[in-house]
Parts: C-alpha cells; sequence; structure tokens
C-alpha cells in the first residue's frame, strides 16, 4: 500500500525526493510528543505510555478530576443500556464523543461505537483460529519489515520480541488471512498499534475490520480507489471553503494526494499530538468520514490560512513543510477539536460532493470504481444496520425436520360416516325422541342462527 503511495508522491516529486520522505517515515514516532525530545534509557513513559513525553500530567485546559468523574460515570451508564441508548439518544452520545470519552473508558467504549462487539460474539473463536493459523510468506515478510516502525517509543513496542510487536504482528496477520483479497497496507499498522494500546488483540482485530469495511472501504486494498475519490471531494471542499488556500496549492503544485493518504489511512496517527489523536478517533467512530474531512481542512487552514504564511511557502518543499510542521500549541487537543467541530461542512454536503466527483471521474480510471454507498456514516448507521441484520436472522428460523413412522402392520380400510338425509338444520336439533327436560336454553339470535346456510 505505500508503494502504491509513494508512486503518487514520486511522479510529482522525483525518486529522491521520495526516499527522504521514506527515511523520515521509518524514524517518526507516529503522532508521539517524544520525538521531539529523543529517547533515552532513563526516561519515565508519560500517561499514554511514551517514553520521555510531554503528557505526564493533563495540561491547562483539560477538564478537572470530578468532572472527569461525572463523565466516567454517565458513560457507565450509557454501556450498560447500550441498545437503549443507541435507538433513542443518539444525539446524547455524539455530543459526549465530542467532549472525549473519558480514558479509562475507551477500551468499553471504542468496540460498542463501531460494532465490533457484535462481530465478536457473531464470529466466536474466529479471531483465536486466525490467529493461530500460519500466514501467507508475503505479507509476513512485509509485516514484519513494518514492526519496528509502529510508535518506536512507546514502551509497548519497545522491543521487537515484546508483547506489543508480537500482538501487533497477529492481529496484521489475522487480517490478511479474513481478507485475502484485501491484503495487508502499511498504513493499518499504526491504526492497529493504536487500537492495542487500548484493547486486547481479539477486539484490536475486530475494531480494525470495521474500520477497514464499515468506515474506510476501499482505503486499504490493492488500488485505494476510495482514497483518490475522497482526495478529490477534499479538493473540492478546499475550494469552495478555502479559496486562497486552495488557489496558493495549485500555483505551487501540491495536490491532496501529496499529503492526504498520510492523514486519512493512518487516522492522523502520524500527524497530531497522541492526546489529540484520541479525541480524533472518539469523534470519528461516532460520527464516521466526515471527521476525517473536518480535521484535514482545519490542519490547511492552521497551516496556509494567513496571507503571510502563504507568502512564506514559495515553492512545492516549503508548504509540504507547513502542513507537516503546524505550532503543536494550535495541535492541543482542548484547542484544535473545537475549531474542528465548527467546520461548516454536514453529512448532506460532504455526500453531495461525493456524488459530484464520483460522476466526474474519467470513463478510463484503471481498477475497480470506489464504492461510496458501501461506507456507514459513523456508530448508528452502523448500529442500524446490525439491528436489521439480527432482525432477519432471526425471522428465518431454521424449518425443523419431522419425521413420520409409518404404522406397523396392515393399514385398517377407512369407515366413511353415514351423512344421508342429514342437514345441518338437523344436526342442531333433536329429531326423535322425548322433548328435553327443563327450561330450553335461551340463544341470542337463535333465530338467524338456524336460518344460517353453511
Amino acid at each position: 500500500c505505500s508503494d502504491r503511495v509513494w508512486g503518487a508522491m514520486a511522479q510529482t516529486l522525483g525518486k529522491d525526493l521520495v526516499q527522504t520522505f521514506e527515511l523520515q517515515d521509518d524514524s517518526s514516532s507516529l503522532g508521539s510528543d517524544s520525538e521531539l525530545s529523543g529517547p533515552g534509557p532513563y526516561r519515565q513513559a508519560d500517561r499514554y505510555g511514551f517514553i520521555g513525553g510531554s503528557s505526564a500530567d493533563p495540561g491547562l485546559g483539560h477538564p478537572p478530576a470530578d468532572l472527569i468523574r461525572q463523565r466516567e460515570m454517565k458513560w457507565v451508564e450509557m454501556t450498560l443500556h447500550w441498545e437503549k441508548t443507541m435507538s433513542r439518544r443518539y444525539k446524547k452520545v455524539k455530543m459526549r464523543c465530542r467532549k472525549g470519552i473519558p480514558s479509562a473508558l475507551r477500551a468499553r467504549c471504542w468496540p460498542l461505537l463501531c460494532g465490533a462487539h457484535v462481530c465478536l460474539v457473531n464470529s466466536p473463536g474466529t479471531y483465536e483460529a486466525l490467529a493461530k493459523a500460519p500466514g501467507d510468506p508475503q505479507w509476513m515478510e512485509t509485516i514484519g519489515r513494518d514492526l519496528h516502525r509502529q510508535f518506536p517509543l512507546h514502551e509497548m513496542f519497545v522491543s521487537p520480541q515484546g508483547h506489543g510487536q508480537q500482538r501487533l504482528l497477529q492481529v496484521l496477520k489475522a487480517y490478511t488471512l479474513y481478507r485475502p483479497e484485501q491484503g495487508y497496507c502499511q498504513a493499518q499498522g499504526p491504526v492497529a498499534a493504536v487500537l492495542l494500546m487500548h484493547l486486547p488483540p481479539e477486539e484490536a482485530f475486530w475494531c480494525l475490520v470495521q474500520i477497514c469495511e464499515a468506515y474506510l472501504p476501499g482505503y486499504y486494498g490493492p488500488h485505494m480507489e476510495a482514497v483518490r475519490l475522497d482526495a478529490e471531494v477534499f479538493a473540492a471542499l478546499l475550494r469552495r471553503l478555502l479559496p486562497r488556500v486552495h488557489k496558493h496549492l495549485q500555483q505551487v503544485g501540491v495536490g491532496p494526494l501529496l499529503y492526504l493518504p498520510e492523514w486519512f489511512l493512518c487516522l492522523f496517527a502520524r500527524s497530531l499530538p497522541f492526546p489529540t489523536v484520541l479525541r480524533v478517533w472518539d469523534a470519528f467512530l461516532s460520527e464516521g468520514v466526515k471527521v476525517l474531512f473536518r480535521v484535514g481542512l482545519t490542519l490547511v487552514r492552521l497551516a496556509l490560512g494567513s496571507a503571510e504564511q502563504r507568502l512564506a511557502c514559495p515553492g512545492l518543499l516549503e508548504t509540504l513543510g507547513a502542513l507537516r510542521a503546524v505550532p503543536p500549541a494550535q495541535l492541543q487537543e482542548e484547542v484544535f477539536m473545537p475549531q474542528v467541530h465548527s467546520v461548516a461542512l454536514s453529512e448532506q454536503d460532504l455526500q453531495r460532493e461525493i456524488r459530484t466527483q464520483l460522476a466526474q471521474l474519467p470513463e478510463s480510471t484503471s481498477g475497480p470504481l470506489p464504492r461510496p454507498q458501501a461506507r456507514l456514516p459513523g456508530a448508528q448507521a452502523i448500529f442500524e444496520a446490525q439491528q436489521r441484520a439480527g432482525a432477519q436472522q432471526r425471522a428465518k428460523p431454521e424449518a425443523p425436520v419431522i419425521m413420520v413412522q409409518p404404522p406397523e402392520g396392515p393399514r385398517l380400510p377407512r369407515r366413511e360416516p353415514q351423512t344421508r338425509g342429514k342437514t345441518f338444520h338437523g344436526l342442531l336439533t333433536r329429531a326423535r325422541g322425548p322433548p328435553l327436560q327443563g327450561p330450553p336454553k335461551s340463544h341470542r339470535s337463535s333465530t338467524s342462527f338456524l336460518d344460517t346456510r353453511f
């Protein structure tokens, strides 16, 4: 998958420059604050597990402890009655995801939001069988080369023989066996690594499946057709929402395929401080790909929104550098996320632009056409789809097989009843014999009842 991305970049940048980017990619800590201070053998890990990171304690702007406890209790109550909550109070779920899921409850909430808990219940033993099965040697070699690149300064992934890298290998291998036609994409590495920081391997695997197939279908396959379509959609949104920035990017020759794949494919795990990455994921799992577009538009505006910033980027290299070097203070979660949620991009706007760009794709496009209709817009759509699928399975039970044993011995002839000369009226009255003793029984509308013709 990475070769396809670098191939698109090489057409514009040239081979030497692409190799430079690859070297930078290998040494990146993928979103960790610790990459600024470098590794150290005696450095302590911050509260997210990054060695030498600067997120040891909540900084200014973070909610106080009492408010965090209140939010935790609210989330516990919602998760205890998840089906009722999603059916009747999804707006409450969405707003609380925008505020941020408490760190102690992400392991509980992420599988619920993306529907991975239903996949796990419906497919017991599937992951265990895939984890034990031998992988395709081609994919196993590629995955093995990428393991050390995934958050190398996180305490979970420091050691090549540690449990973190081994679990990551198992999850990525399991997906190549689960979807052999899709195989492995390098961008799945950081996504699976973030999931493993919060979840056991089986739940992390099913969350990865849901992200690849429900949230971002067509992103991690061999043709990456959905990424190319979304790049055109992003350029159109830039033209409408940030016209001056769009004009500058066109003038210096920076197309969206030069920076957008790394953002969207990795869910910004390489591009933002880790606390902000988690907040983006909270909103993404709730509201879908719309959040990725909002985050991307916010980053472009922060990097190139002012005339002074654009003047300081007269060429392609300077512009790409500015997109990768937004000041960290502007990317802190409590500063950055309100700007993301204020972007004027609704789900209807996004779907309208997707349809427009899909209709403009040239007929000579190689590979399969994108299928944006397969993408579900967030947790509510996934919940409703799983509810419908469950109802259909319950409505079609397997028909029981009834075995009828023939009676032993010869079959007696059936005796026909004697009905000659009898009528229904006669059956309702006594034809012979003494009258009935006692008062006659009263019937409602007895006359009409006896006169009824059958």
